[in-house]
């Protein structure tokens, strides 16, 4: 049985801390020795995570680093900041939309064949990716499949054609192949929008101005085939996909069939070519999606202010119910492809941030919820600016904030989009936070590099210790037949958890996740962590 001790912790007024672990004005300058991580966890070497495991940074050009001063970010701005990516410890890039559109969100493509000019040209597209391949860092780029814009010539050469054909005639592709390209019909149905100047209407489930594209088009298909082929032949890694359960509105099997297609279809391309795709559903929904073959799904039930993470870190869900859904999840995941790689994430672009989820919150929580999210098996994702504790809920432009470089003067800091409310940040931007060993920043740093210096962090299947766990701490192991196994201790509870670990065969305290300066100690068998603590052992 687990012997526990437990003694409170105040730390915040002990060592007298702002909310980011930042020392007072009157406290001497960052002190390295003095945070158990800065000395304990390994630098990685590079490549020990087989891809497509590993952690992935989801960047919004738009929003991310200007390099041209015209207050939108760039992919030369991005390419400035690969160092920044390189050191964070990322070995993956998802860019959203960097093709042509007229929104800033570049959901509704009008060519899919180009970049953006605001964002630059394809010969900037060619040297980032070169430049991230030296780097080791794969490029995923948006494939949006679902809709194109009402601008895109293949809607407005059908449009044309309708506004021309007597009201009583009907249609054909013969005389007009992009009619195909769509779900047109004269009957009005749900989902559909009408189409002015005519008595036709076409399927528009997001938005009149995004036209769904029909997907049962041998004509479409053999687009997306090219597509694929000319962003894959550009260098791009793979695609995240947007909106499947969209495809086929209501039809999981026929979204699943599609998705099985695209799948077979990309790998006769590239035979490593990587795909992970946004179903915002139920689990149970989005796991028989695994059926197709495909590499990864995003994992909704962990992420938002009411996913699995933040539930834990809230107190409804206790530290051994998060293990229990780890492990219950790669039971179903498996039994639908024995070869998923999850694709675990917190956030993205479409939620509340969360440094908004926990009221009252000194930093230490948003820590741990990032640690949570990093500890998980799998393809994890990040999504920028949760490095630092960036705010913005609302409206969809306020969670697509400009990242925090610094404050305003900034250079390479962006305007964000045009309609976007005035976003006051929590905690501080990164030119503070990067010398600072408690902060957010630093913290998000060393999870990451962990999942490089243990592979099985990324590769391994979870084994709970249900007899040592309770509803503050939480102990499993991590497995994979390939890597060093190892035992990971989490504390989601305020005060300090002792652990008797002296039978599991887990010997040294390998690398750990501190929120304050207080140390995780492994003595005589007796592992004591600190509040938000999370340790990692070997044997």
């Amino acid at each position: 049985m687990k012997r526990k001790t437990c003694t409170a912790v105040l730390l915040t007024a002990v060592l007298g801390l702002t909310a980011c672990g930042k020392k007072t004005a009157d406290s001497p300058g960052p002190a390295v020795s003095s945070v158990q991580m800065m000395e304990l966890n390994k630098e990685p070497q590079q490549n020990q995570t087989e891809r497509p495991y590993g952690t992935t940074y989801e960047v919004f050009l738009y929003s991310y680093y200007d390099s041209d001063g015209d207050g939108i970010g760039d992919i030369n701005g991005l390419r400035n900041k690969l160092d920044y990516i390189q050191d964070m410890g990322f070995d993956g890039i998802w860019l959203m939309p960097v093709t042509p559109s007229d929104t800033y969100h570049k959901y509704d493509v009008k060519d899919y064949y180009a970049v953006d000019p605001a964002y630059g040209t394809m010969d900037d597209f060619d040297a980032l990716i070169k430049e991230c391949h030296e780097r080791n860092i794969n490029v995923y780029t948006d494939l949006v499949l679902n809709h194109t814009a009402d601008d895109h010539p293949w809607f407005q050469q059908a449009w044309e054609y309708l506004k021309e054909l007597p009201a009583d005639w009907g249609a054909s592709a013969d005389y007009c192949p992009y009619f195909s390209y769509y779900n047109f019909t004269r009957e009005y149905q749900n989902g559909y929008a009408a189409l002015p100047d005519t008595n036709w209407y076409y399927e528009a489930r997001f938005w009149d101005q995004m036209p769904d594209l029909n997907l049962d088009s041998p004509a479409v298909r053999e687009e997306i085939v090219n597509i694929m082929k000319f962003w894959l032949d550009h260098g791009v890694d793979g695609f995240r996909l947007d909106a499947v359960t969209s495809y086929y509105t209501g039809n999981d099997e026929a979204n699943i069939t599609f998705l099985r297609w695209l799948c077979e279809e990309g790998r006769k391309i590239r035979s490593d070519c990587y795909f992970v795709a946004e179903a915002w559903s139920l689990q149970s929904d989005y796991a028989s999606y695994y059926r197709s073959g495909i590499d990864s799904m995003f994992d909704f039930v962990f992420a938002d202010s009411e996913g699995i993470i933040a539930k834990t870190l809230k107190g409804s869900y206790g530290a051994e119910d998060y293990v229990s859904a780890l492990v219950k999840e790669q039971e179903l995941y498996s039994s639908m492809n024995e070869d998923y790689v999850n694709a675990p994430f917190y956030t993205n672009h479409d939620m509340g941030r969360s440094t908004g989820y926990y009221a009252g919150d000194d930093g230490r929580k948003t820590k741990m919820a990032g640690g949570l999210n990093l500890l998980m098996s799998g393809n994890a994702f990040v999504y920028y600016g949760e490095e630092l504790g960036m705010k913005g809920s609302g409206k969809d432009e306020n969670k697509r904030a400009p990242m925090y470089w610094g404050e305003e003067g900034t250079e390479g800091l962006c305007n964000g989009p045009a309609d976007m409310d005035h976003v006051e940040m929590k905690f501080p931007s990164y030119e503070e936070q990067k010398d600072d060993p408690l902060s957010i920043w630093n913290y998000y740093r060393q999870a990451v590099h962990l999942r490089r210096v243990f592979p099985v962090i990324a590769q391994g299947k979870v084994i709970p210790y249900e007899d040592l766990s309770d509803e503050e701490t939480a102990v499993m192991v991590k497995e994979d037949g390939k890597n060093e196994p190892v035992m990971i201790v989490i504390n989601t509870g305020e005060e300090t958890e002792t652990v008797s670990i002296k039978d599991t065969g887990y010997t040294t305290l390998s690398g750990v996740l501190n929120t304050s300066e207080e140390d995780v100690v492994l003595k005589d068998g007796q592992l004591t962590v600190p509040a938000y603590d999370i340790a990692v052992l070997t044997k």
